[in-house]
């Protein structure tokens, strides 16, 4: 049962000695801010898809936690919400599950980031993948192999 954030990195919450090294603790991300208009609806869409556990308050925030430690923190915004791309590293199980969620809810989905290849999956480094978008627009994705693994 494999679930992690694939995306970009951060410091997390301990400074670095002088110098810039800190050879106590890799570098890891520990949390995104995603926007979105409606924190309960964006959070309860992205947790009933993945199969994850219901988000939870910290202050303004819905949390909702990834198996690898990372969160996805849902913050409401007034204004334009600029669209992003979350990736999700899931194992062959979970992946079929959340499909099925998918298609349950007839929701679109891709097999391409540009979204040209309706209802379909990609078959990248031997896994499998595809892209769909949540309530505020931003692109999701699933993925049973990281990229560049080969396959």
């Amino acid at each position: 049962m494999t679930r992690a954030i694939v995306a970009g990195l951060t410091t997390g919450l301990f400074p670095r000695p002088a110098g810039g090294k800190n050879h106590d603790m890799s570098v890891q991300l520990n949390h995104t801010i995603v926007s979105c208009r409606d924190q309960q609806k964006s959070a309860a869409f992205l947790t009933g898809i993945l199969g994850l556990p219901p988000a939870t308050r910290f202050g303004r925030f819905l949390v909702v936690q990834a198996d690898n430690g990372v969160s996805l923190d849902f913050a409401e915004a007034s204004g334009q919400i600029t669209a992003q791309h979350y990736a999700f590293l899931v194992g062959e199980r979970e992946f079929d599950e959340a499909f099925g969620r998918i298609r349950e809810q007839d929701l679109p989905y891709w097999a391409d980031p540009a979204r040209t290849q309706r209802q379909a999956i990609n078959r990248r480094d031997g896994g499998r993948g595809l892209y769909f978008e949540d309530p505020d627009g931003h692109l999701l994705e699933i993925i049973t192999r990281p990229y560049g693994s080969g396959g």
